[in-house]
């Protein structure tokens, strides 16, 4: 009886074996070498492949190189920002491709077929953790998923951000603002001027808004959670820079702690307000005011109408959705506004333009949503901020399926890399000047300035374009109508011009200005 249980479950164990060593073998080289030759024949360039490694660890090498010194105020930003991707394009040519890992990353470059990719929404889609999961700790929320749970969060994302919404902020804009250039004005009254490095400042500002508007409280009570979440941003990036091994992330290593243990932390802290939301949504009390009321609404709407529990926010998506806003909230708006300080610091004669027409728009008056409409310079000015410094310097999306993208045929799983920074900076596209501050471009409004449509997306394009940039571009323009005509500003000798990559572009050494009171 033995010998007949033996010799069955020996070709089971040996049949089971040869499965899963092919599956793994198929996983790990036939796959990729597939995808590699596929590429191959529609005329990209790129490295060979190589077991796990790709081309992570050189690139690795080459930003922490860029990074280890400044540039100067007029050198080309993008050698700093992304040397990697212009060392691969100057081996193999614009049609070329990175390894991440065992997957294929390749350039788009071409406005025409940007644009594709962007509206097929459906063919390439957005999946943060294709590489590492452990980039779920952040890159949470609407923005991770696909398909109809994507279209209906959405749905109920947009309510929030739907322009009544937003004239219903305006008072916590202008609020958290004036907080700001009120402890300015404290900090340079005794002397008229003074040095101050402006980034965390305006970090500050942007988190404050985020909290009076999306949840209804202040910085001060939710700065531990912000803090968290910029070491979280540290720890993601430096996953995503990293060679990932399969099964790693269950390693208890430093780092992976670090991140669960943030994780962890944070999940309590927003528990914590949205049960204090959640009562007072029972009570009755200042419901659809905020961004978070608007999704509790939305769940207790859905539960009275008998909907089914797939079609009600659980907890833990709605936790994603509030980390998603901590931190690109944020991040975006405070980049922006440092860049165009820093940038109206040097060009003095945009700044003068700027706030003269600040002082013809509103003069005395309040700040309200139809004078912010009017500051058609300062809109140029944040556009040609955007177009120089976009806040993320490249977008990658995963091809879903077997797809075609004008003449080329991409497989599935393939990524495709669309590099904002180069669209922004092409003398093709923007002429000789690129890389000027000029925002003339832009008197005429965006299309007329780009000439196509995928050549300008600071906040991507299409259905899935950013839902927060009219709630970004009002923010900065409420800070700058009352920065303005409070403020002159020149940069400090102390400065040093390092834009680097934080998920966003900012100044690797901070925005040292020196203010002076008018």
């Amino acid at each position: 009886m033995d010998l007949m249980y033996a010799a069955i479950a020996v070709p089971c164990l040996v049949l089971a074996l040869t499965h899963w060593g092919y599956g793994f073998l198929n996983w790990a080289w036939l796959r990729p070498k597939k995808l590699e030759k596929c590429l191959r024949e529609q005329g990209f360039g790129g490295s060979p492949y190589r077991l796990f490694l790709g081309d992570q660890q050189e690139s690795g090498v080459m930003i922490k190189d860029a990074l280890s010194r400044p540039i100067g105020l007029k050198d080309d930003v993008k050698q700093r920002v992304i040397p990697h991707v212009l060392n691969t394009m100057k081996n193999h040519g614009k049609n070329s491709f990175m390894w991440l890992g065992r997957i294929p990353r390749v350039h788009i470059t071409e406005p025409e077929l940007i644009r594709d990719v962007l509206t097929k929404y459906n063919k390439f889609h957005k999946n943060h953790h294709a590489l590492d999961p452990r980039t779920k700790y952040l890159l949470a929320g609407v923005g991770s998923l696909e398909g109809e749970p994507w279209a209906k969060r959405r749905r109920i994302l947009n309510s929030a951000f739907h322009f009544e919404k937003l004239k219903l902020m305006l008072p916590a804009f202008y609020l958290s603002a004036l907080d700001m250039v009120n402890r300015w004005e404290k900090v340079i009254s005794a002397e008229g001027s003074a040095t101050m490095e402006i980034h965390h400042d305006l970090e500050t500002l942007s988190g404050d808004v985020i909290s009076r508007t999306l949840f209804g409280s202040s910085y001060e009570e939710n700065r531990v959670i912000f803090e968290l979440m910029k070491e979280l941003i540290v720890l993601t990036t430096q996953v995503m820079q990293s060679v990932y091994i399969p099964g790693w992330r269950f390693m208890p290593t430093k780092r992976n702690k670090k991140m669960k243990n943030i994780d962890k932390e944070v999940r309590v802290l927003i528990t914590d307000i949205i049960n204090k939301k959640m009562k007072t949504a029972s009570e009755g009390e200042n419901r659809c005011k905020n961004f978070l009321e608007i999704i509790l609404e939305s769940n207790l709407n859905k539960i009275h109408e008998n909907k089914s529990n797939s079609s009600v926010i659980g907890l833990d998506e709605i936790i994603g959705e509030c980390k998603l806003f901590y931190f690109a909230g944020q991040d975006t708006t405070s980049t922006l506004l440092t860049w165009t300080m820093i940038l109206l610091s040097r060009y003095p004669e945009w700044q003068a333009l700027a706030r003269e027409e600040v002082l013809q728009v509103f003069g005395n008056n309040k700040r309200d949503y139809d004078g912010i409409n009017r500051l058609k310079t300062t809109t140029m000015i944040l556009y040609e901020v955007l177009r120089l410094y976009p806040p993320v310097f490249e977008l990658t999306k995963v091809v879903h399926e077997d797809t075609k993208l004008g003449k080329l045929s991409l497989p599935a799983g393939v990524h495709v890399m669309l590099p904002t920074i180069l669209l922004h900076h092409d003398p093709k596209i923007w002429g000789d000047d690129v890389n000027e501050f000029k925002p003339e471009r832009f008197s005429q409004g965006i299309l007329k300035a780009t000439k196509s449509q995928g050549s300008f997306f600071p906040f991507s394009l299409g259905p899935r374009m950013c839902i927060g940039q009219n709630f970004a571009m009002l923010q900065a323009k409420m800070a700058l109508a009352l920065i303005l005509p409070r403020f002159s500003f020149e940069l400090s000798p102390s400065y040093v011009h390092a834009p680097y990559t934080l998920l966003t572009i900012k100044p690797q050494h901070g925005a040292h200005l020196i203010l002076h009171k008018l």
